[in-house]
């Protein structure tokens, strides 16, 4: 497909500041490109609070990028703790429990594109 083909894919910018935060497991997400028709990802920047619950997802894997966090900061997964500091990323499989200790703030790509259905706590 060329790019004159109106099936072809288009690039798609997103302004964090203008989208809406959403409350999610772990604070506060702003989500972009989930709802781009094709888009093989969304990306959440997350405003993750003190109070984390533990989750996880059927179907999506998620890549955590940390920007910011507070000493001590961690994710736990599948109940073991993981130190994490600016610059760490982490990859969460489908089925791994996952919460963040501490606060920080990180971006989360989500593949495929974050569905809400996909949130499942025991």
């Amino acid at each position: 497909m060329s790019r004159d083909d109106d099936r072809a894919p288009r690039p798609h910018v997103a302004e964090f500041a203008a989208i809406p935060a959403v409350r999610c497991p772990c604070g506060w997400a702003r989500r972009a490109f989930g709802d781009v028709p094709g888009a093989p990802a969304s990306l959440h920047r997350v405003e993750i609070e003190d109070d984390a619950r533990a989750h996880y997802h059927r179907d999506h894997t998620e890549i955590y990028y940390v920007l910011e966090c507070g000493p001590g900061a961690a994710v736990e997964l599948d109940g073991e703790s993981v130190a994490v500091h600016p610059g760490v990323s982490v990859l969460i499989p489908p089925g791994v429990r996952h919460r963040a200790v501490g606060r920080m703030t990180i971006l989360n790509v989500v593949v495929p594109p974050f569905d809400p259905g996909d949130e499942w706590s025991d």
